[in-house]
């Protein structure tokens, strides 16, 4: 049988990969061993050096190797006895072996940034061009593109060039989300919109882009990262500061300020100012709405109030950063002043853009005919019909995502809740166009699942959540509802009760329905010596 190779047997390759495995892990125990001892003894050295090396080598994503690799070469920069230089360049040139071992290593990307801060001279444009390499490899390696940016603002490379990269990269495959992502950031700066700075690009722009990302989106329906972009394009974006509602109530003592986004009023650099009442420009006294929270959309303040009725209407909060935000209030007298500021639902786009996005509505449902059941394609027109008209398209929307339930089942809860969302925004409109910003708002009968602009109903007296779907666990919020004295939650799924307790001062609650709740004496009991009106 000579000159045959011997196939080994499954439990010959076991035994041979187990002693293998053994044999590592005595070398990698020996090796740490000897590291934490020249460690404990500050030996930051080339032994130190080569030793990590040999670790990091195959598996670079040990944190503590990579600080006392710096910490050996801080050590080495002090003593003055290397070329410094040629020791950072050649510890550049390890990371290259580690990320070759693991290009999507957290750890080895940034000991390179390290590097380039840290060395006498860093070749910048070396590291752009290693990017374009490792992109061409890879083109979907995130941490690359994230170190790319980085390398790029310091090699002082023009975004005319980086767009342009960006695009060519798009084009060879357009399911490239980093490279989406990236476009997102350099066009407000190539292109932005200097008639409404809110909108991140001009008009001519997002047109363009539209069209492009739809090109993107049909080619492969299934592929998320043009749809995505396109949601960045109408606005579906996270909220920016501002300022929400302000009421202050002198027969209450009371005052509530709320913000579209979580911030720290109270200590966070903050100047306010509120002309009608001059007690209520310190920062300091205003305290979270949610108790233990530093950072939160409402703020309450308890004293007693003189409301200047003269006084200039409005309410203005100064960022640390000198960004400049204004509330009007609508009422102001001696008993109070309130006022609402309607939060950004999305972009309102001009009639060139509109008829962009019907012709884009179009060719979704064109693409339904063929693929019904396809999630983006429902999701999209979902989003499209809601920027182009919210309200005339309502009823078609709420079908949209009600398939999407069933089409896409393990994420049934988020079709849910955005439902909820786009449902509150609705009646959220017609309460703030209506004025009476301390009457009772109407949220029954929506089907909610969760409880979105809650900072908006800061200033409402009573509260309508009657015939909807709400649990426990989804009420955390109700700590925001500063002046809420009637709250109708009838007909939910409540069973504990527990977040009731976070409202304050509410009079009365009424939970006929909750049938699980209604069981729990215990609970019941609770409520009732919280509230002067239970009713069950």
């Amino acid at each position: 049988m000579h000159g045959r190779l011997k196939v080994r047997t499954s439990a010959e390759e076991a035994t041979r990969k187990k002693l293998e495995q053994q044999a590592k892990v005595k070398m990698f125990r020996a090796a740490m061993g000897r590291i934490f001892e020249k460690k404990s003894a500050q030996e930051y050295d080339s032994e130190m050096m080569d030793l990590t090396a040999k670790l990091l080598g195959s598996n670079p994503d040990i944190a503590t190797l990579w600080n006392l690799r710096r910490m050996c070469i801080l050590a080495l920069k002090e003593s003055n006895t290397e070329d410094i230089q040629s020791v950072f360049d050649k510890d550049l040139g390890f990371t290259e072996m580690c990320l070759m071992v693991n290009p999507k290593s957290y750890c080895a990307w940034h000991h390179r940034c390290w590097i380039l801060e840290n060395a006498p001279a860093a070749d910048w444009q070396k590291e752009v061009e290693l990017c374009t390499k490792y992109l061409k490899l890879d083109e979907r390696n995130f941490h690359c593109w994230d170190y790319r940016r980085y390398v790029v603002e310091n090699a002082k490379v023009t975004p005319e060039k980086e767009f342009a990269f960006c695009t060519e990269k798009i084009e060879k495959n357009f399911s490239n989300y980093s490279s989406w992502h990236y476009r997102s950031k350099l066009l407000p700066v190539l292109y932005p919109n200097v008639n409404d700075p809110s909108r991140p690009i001009s008009e001519e722009k997002l047109k363009e882009e539209l069209e492009l990302v739809l090109t993107a989106a049909f080619t492969d329906p299934n592929d998320s990262s043009a749809w995505f972009y396109q949601r960045w394009l109408l606005g579906y974006s996270q909220p920016e500061l501002d300022l929400a509602t302000c009421r202050i109530d002198a027969k209450q003592s009371l005052a509530v300020l709320s913000f579209s986004v979580p911030i720290d009023l109270s200590s966070g650099g903050y100047r306010l100012t509120i002309p009608c009442c001059d007690k209520c420009n310190d920062t300091s006294q205003w305290v979270s709405a949610t108790d233990g929270n530093t950072f939160a959309t409402t703020w309450i303040m308890n004293g007693s109030f003189v409301v200047n009725e003269e006084g200039d209407p409005t309410v203005t909060l100064i960022t640390p950063d000198e960004v400049k935000h204004v509330l009007n209030l609508n009422t102001v007298s001696r008993d109070g002043a309130v006022g609402v500021k309607k939060p950004k639902f999305g972009y309102v786009f001009g009639s060139a853009i509109v008829d962009v996005l019907k012709a884009q509505l179009a060719s979704c449902h064109e693409l339904l005919e063929y693929e019904p059941d396809s999630k983006w394609t429902l999701l999209t027109a979902a989003l499209l019909m809601k920027a182009i008209d919210r309200r005339g398209y309502y009823e078609t929307i709420r079908q949209h995502l009600t398939k999407l339930e069933t089409v896409d089942a393990l994420r049934k809860g988020y079709y849910l809740d955005l439902a909820s969302k786009w449902s509150i925004e609705n009646r959220l409109e017609d309460w703030i166009e209506a004025g009476n910003f301390g009457s009772e708002i109407d949220l029954s009968g929506l089907q909610l699942t969760v409880l979105n602009y809650v900072q908006y109903l800061a200033t409402a007296d009573a509260i309508d959540l009657s015939g909807n779907r709400l649990i426990d666990r989804n009420l955390g919020v109700l700590g925001g509802l500063v002046f809420c004295r009637k709250l109708n939650l009838e007909g939910n799924a409540l069973e504990t009760g527990a977040a009731i307790h976070k409202l304050q001062f509410v009079d009365e609650i009424l939970l006929k329905g909750n049938e699980q709740l209604v069981k729990n004496d215990v609970m019941v009991e609770e409520l009732r010596t919280k509230v002067k009106s239970l009713v069950l």
